[in-house]
């Protein structure tokens, strides 16, 4: 299956780089260079996901990510963040951006990324059990959304990743390192990944997010979710 990308970046250099090493990896690939021309983009031919540099003239990344995420609901943005500094990535990541490569970065790399992403919302090849319950919280895996009390939730596709995990793995401890790993398919990276994915997830599904009780810290460990009834 051939997947759409669309490419924000200010830098030609950059952009042609990444556009080329995509092609290679059987992308196709559309260019903008602002934020303006990126939304306008995405609402002409919906890609499958974005690369987003966060450094943008004008309309920056992170108010292009805040806008697709309430206006495209589940568009995987792989964000490019510039020196590695850690805020940059937690703010990239708080908007909603599923994933980040910090420049200089290695085109392989973030190809490599693109496609873990693009393989996580890929129907499942093998039948798995669909829907997921836990109280008033559900998540449908074949059409991956979830709803909480009848409402749905507006999740991201590392949000939904994350909670289809934990759903089928409850009352167990998993240690940041261990969710990256069997969530993200990284064996290393930045673990402030998954505790910022927590932290946004709660947001979502917990009624007191400062006091969760289905998403629960084990101090010192990592997270545990206890299904409803059983905190």
């Amino acid at each position: 299956m051939t997947h759409q990308v669309l490419v924000v970046d200010d830098d030609p250099t950059v952009s042609d780089v990444v556009r080329r090493y995509l092609e290679q990896d059987g992308c196709r690939v559309r260019l903008a260079a602002d934020g303006l021309a990126a939304l306008a983009a995405v609402d002409a031919e919906r890609p499958d996901l974005v690369v987003l540099d966060l450094m943008l003239g004008g309309l920056d990344g992170l108010e292009v990510c805040r806008r697709l995420q309430r206006e495209q609901p589940g568009l995987p943005v792989v964000m490019l963040t510039a020196l590695g500094e850690e805020s940059d990535r937690v703010l990239g990541l708080e908007v909603g951006a599923d994933d980040y490569v910090t420049k200089p970065f290695s085109p392989r790399e973030l190809v490599l990324r693109v496609r873990s992403v693009l393989r996580r919302t890929a129907p499942a090849a093998t039948p798995r059990p669909a829907l997921l319950r836990d109280g008033a919280l559900s998540a449908d895996t074949g059409r991956r959304t979830a709803e909480l009390d009848g409402r749905p939730l507006a999740l991201t596709v590392r949000e939904f990743d994350l909670l289809e995990f934990l759903m089928r793995n409850p009352a167990r401890v998993w240690s940041r390192a261990e969710l990256l790993d069997r969530v993200w398919g990284w064996n290393f990276g930045d673990q402030s990944t998954v505790t910022v994915h927590v932290r946004r997830l709660r947001e979502k599904i917990e009624p007191d997010p400062a006091a969760p009780t289905r998403l629960v810290t084990v101090w010192g460990v990592g997270y545990r979710y206890e299904p409803a009834g059983h905190a």
